[in-house]
């Protein structure tokens, strides 16, 4: 390990900027859930069902408006994507609170299709920015960055529901994340290699060969289209609307949703644990310990001199989560929790740089929103898949489910690793590998 990479890293004005503007830019949508869920229970005067239902809806706006965004990054250039946001942010959620719950699921929606892509934004910037090795540790520092707002952001949320109001507070959300995307339009982030500041930073090269791996990972040897005479019209379809993806990335896509399926029902299982023993109160602390390693993990892998493959990743964090099912106390509960929070930035970060470095950058900003797509699919997908198993055996089960799961999804990931692959050895390519 090297340590020293950070320090290098910290050293770019650009980098060190970026990775800032990411945390202000996340930090409003951090609070944004548990004020929602208790702006439903407490405010509406309704169920945890109904404000579970709220948040689904939230996730699958964002699941299917990320991967338009991130298009139209590619497009039109960032400060014109943003704009939509930008307005949709302020309105939607000034209006929103004010709103019976029927009316509140529509604006759940409209505003999860037009949430900031703050997520993706920074990703993809950051792959433009730093190249090679240099890329992980940037991922890595993202992800910790992430890791340290999700620890303050909901205690944020809790304060303003509880002491001032629900109403307020969603309105706050709102208006806060419009100011932090005309603060991201204002630094404006390069997503492509030519708006690289004269900085000293070094450009992020495209991967050689990205429209023949492409062309050899759908079983393709000749003619123009890169599909063969007997090729299937969904096969052809496909190819033409995403001339970018390959095997290895919806690999990629895959762990990506087995880590927020593991992420998001492990959270529920938390949650139901102190709940049955009637310790809610101290749910904090089990939080903390949880997002404390995974901070700790991040660091360790940024300075490993060789990637880890994400598949690998999700297997340790999914099988580090089953312990977590025999705890009996607040104290066990956290102490149970640190070995697979150590894994959760570094699965993270390992997907983010293997998008980026598998798509070529004049279409990594749609290829960073699937890749958000697919994460916020896992964990639509965690928590009722848990809630269900907890309801009929107990808080057990549901740690048990997603890890099995989760365990099953990073496995066959890390068997699909040489589709696609030519036969002859090709050192470059296997570099690559999910």
């Amino acid at each position: 390990m090297n340590f020293a990479v950070y320090r290098d890293l910290l050293r770019i004005r650009s980098v060190r900027t970026l990775l800032i503007v990411g945390m202000i830019a996340r930090f409003p949508h951090s609070a944004a859930g548990v004020l929602l869920t208790l702006h439903v229970v407490q405010t509406l005067d309704r169920g945890y069902a109904e404000a579970g239902a709220v948040a689904a809806i939230v996730t699958i706006g964002i699941a299917v408006g990320a991967p338009w965004r991130g298009r139209r990054i590619d497009s039109a250039g960032l400060r014109r994507a943003l704009i939509p946001s930008v307005l949709a942010e302020a309105v939607i959620w000034s209006v929103a609170p004010h709103l019976p719950y029927q009316w509140l699921l529509v604006a759940a929606l409209v505003g999860g299709l037009f949430t900031l892509p703050a997520f993706s934004v920074i990703r993809q910037a950051l792959g433009v920015l730093v190249d090679g090795d240099r890329r992980r540790t940037a991922f890595t520092l993202d992800a910790i960055a992430t890791e340290v707002i999700f620890m303050a952001g909901p205690a944020v949320g809790v304060v303003l529901a509880t002491q001032v109001s629900t109403v307020l507070g969603l309105t706050l959300v709102g208006l806060a994340t419009a100011c932090a995307g005309l603060f991201l339009m204002w630094f404006n982030p390069p997503t492509r290699s030519e708006q690289l500041p004269d900085d000293g930073t070094v450009p992020a090269v495209a991967p050689a060969g990205i429209g023949e791996t492409a062309a050899d990972l759908i079983g393709s040897r000749n003619g123009a289209s890169g599909l063969r005479p007997g090729s299937s019209l969904l096969r052809r379809g496909i190819t033409r609307a995403f001339p970018w993806l390959t095997v290895p990335l919806v690999v990629v896509m895959v762990i990506a949703a087995g880590a927020g399926l593991v992420l998001s029902g492990s959270e529920v299982g938390i949650v139901a644990t102190l709940e049955l023993s009637g310790n809610e109160g101290q749910l904090g602390l089990v939080f903390v310990a949880w997002c404390a390693a995974s901070v700790v993990g991040g660091l360790l892998y940024g300075a490993l001199h060789r990637p880890v493959p994400p598949s690998l990743l999700l297997i340790g964090m999914a099988l580090l989560t089953l312990p977590m099912a025999f705890a009996n106390s607040t104290l066990s509960l956290a102490l149970l929790s640190i070995p697979a929070g150590l894994l959760c930035a570094p699965v993270l970060s390992a997907a983010s740089e293997k998008v980026a470095d598998l798509v070529a950058e004049d279409r990594r900003g749609e290829a960073m929103g699937w890749y958000g797509s697919a994460l916020t699919s896992g964990v639509a997908l965690g928590a009722p898949l848990a809630g269900v198993l907890i309801d009929a055996t107990g808080p057990w089960g549901g740690f048990i489910t997603v890890g099995v799961v989760s365990a099953l999804i990073g496995t066959a990931g890390f068997a699909a690793r040489g589709l696609g692959r030519r036969p002859a050895a090709d050192p470059e390519r296997a570099a690559r590998r999910v």
